[in-house]
């Protein structure tokens, strides 16, 4: 059993009488927690998770994560629901140590990946190799939350710091990408948001201190190859490993936890130095992708990490001068992904349709403001633009809710659940 039925009911009761004042908050809740669970997880015979993104027959490391982060509140009181997301990341360490390079993955060695014949080095576990930092972030922030508020540490095994160091050692690699990396990516495609351009090699691009990426959160291709908001998320991750080699480690090695605070701070100050740029008022912003050549994108991704997200992720402090100055451009026409309709506004992206939003930007939004009047404001639209399904979805159209991507999207629905819990005061506090 993947949870103890009667601790995760009255849990949901509890919520239900949370949300009494806005029960249409409290009804989509409910769907969507238990629909993750129910409809996603796997347990695998060797006791670790298997988690479908949704209407996808494969697991990615980031959605896997977001998915589960939200049950780590229940998994303090609940050893088989603790277990399952120790078996999530258990899974997702053993997938890293096959592919570092990979986004997402089978559920077993078998060639039926969704892009087998993608110019790449492929394996069987492998459902797509697009290499995105923010893989690699994600298993280490949920192996880190899962100790600090459960208490669990059984996951901090061999095979953790052996993944560890393959993390640091591509990262490291990949702060020089066109002269020490062998990752290619080439795809047969119409679609050029689907490869790379140079052979695969990816845009030309100078060194930063930044760590490359193929493509952004939303599996499309980077335009400049530094990716901010992901560098964000890195900088965040290392710092948990330093905490943790220390405390976790049975032989604590120095020239790795060396190697790891020399990242953290190349790439923190790659983006203070390089990340930076002007919006049209003259302010300094974070920029969202950049290339060490003296080009910048203004502009923000709706999946997460993002700009948006930084506070979120724990890179900042939501009352940074800079942050403040870039969710203001961010979250305006300044933005070309920033759509605004007659029944929504919001973030969209290159990867869905014209004028179409994301409910996960919108609960970022939510969760990254101090205003409870905004959050309310983002549930109530969340739940009214839902196209009548009582779920959330990849994005929706600002004129025309009833219009939507992906009927069944696990993550968008977590994060939904994630800004109710936030709401009501409930949040993963480190």
């Amino acid at each position: 059993m993947l949870y103890t039925k009667e601790k995760v009911d009255k849990w949901l009761q509890e919520i239900i009488e949370k949300t009494s004042d806005h029960p249409a908050w409290g009804k989509v809740f409910s769907r969507c927690y238990t629909d993750t669970l129910d409809n996603t997880v796997k347990i695998l015979e060797d006791g670790t998770s298997f988690v479908l993104t949704g209407d996808i027959p494969a697991m990615w490391l980031r959605d896997s994560t977001a998915q589960l982060k939200p049950y780590l509140f229940l998994a303090k009181e609940d050893e088989k629901l603790r277990a399952t997301i120790l078996g999530l990341v258990k899974r997702q360490i053993r997938l890293i140590l096959k592919d570092p390079y990979a986004n997402s993955f089978n559920e077993t060695d078998n060639w039926n990946g969704h892009h087998e014949t993608d110019h790449t080095d492929l394996t069987g576990w492998v459902w797509e190799r697009k290499y995105e930092v923010d893989s690699l972030c994600y298993p280490l922030q949920l192996a880190y939350l899962l100790w600090k508020v459960t208490g669990e540490s059984a996951q901090f095994d061999q095979e953790f710091f052996q993944a560890l160091e393959l993390i640091v050692t591509v990262w490291e690699t990949e702060q020089d990408h066109a002269a020490k990396s062998s990752y290619r990516f080439v795809r047969d495609t119409d679609r050029q948001e689907d490869t790379l351009v140079n052979d695969g090699m990816g845009p030309e691009c100078a060194y930063t201190g930044m760590t490359w990426s193929a493509f952004r959160p939303s599996d499309d291709a980077c335009i400049y190859p530094y990716l901010v908001p992901s560098n964000m998320f890195a900088v965040v991750v290392l710092e948990y490993a330093m905490e943790i080699l220390p405390a976790m480690s049975n032989s604590l090695d120095l020239t790795l936890l060396e190697r790891i605070d020399s990242l953290r701070s190349s790439i923190d100050a790659g983006i203070m130095e390089h990340g930076l740029t002007k919006n049209a008022a003259g302010e300094t912003v974070f920029a969202f992708e950049v290339d060490g050549l003296g080009h910048a994108s203004i502009m923000d991704d709706p999946n997460v990490p993002s700009l948006l997200a930084a506070p979120y992720l724990g890179y900042c402090s939501i009352d940074n001068e800079i942050y403040q100055a870039t969710r203001k451009t961010i979250l305006s026409p300044e933005n070309p992904y920033y759509y605004e309709g007659s029944h929504a506004a919001g973030l969209g992206s290159s990867h869905t349709f014209y004028r179409y939003i994301w409910p996960i930007a919108l609960s970022i939004q939510g969760l990254t403001t101090r205003d409870k009047d905004e959050k309310a404001r983002i549930l109530d639209l969340l739940v009214a633009c839902d196209g009548g399904t009582g779920v959330m979805h990849e994005s929706f159209h600002v004129d025309d809710p009833s219009l939507y991507s992906r009927e069944w999207f696990s993550w968008a629905n977590m994060m939904f659940c994630e800004l109710v819990l936030d709401y009501y005061d409930m949040k993963v506090e480190v």
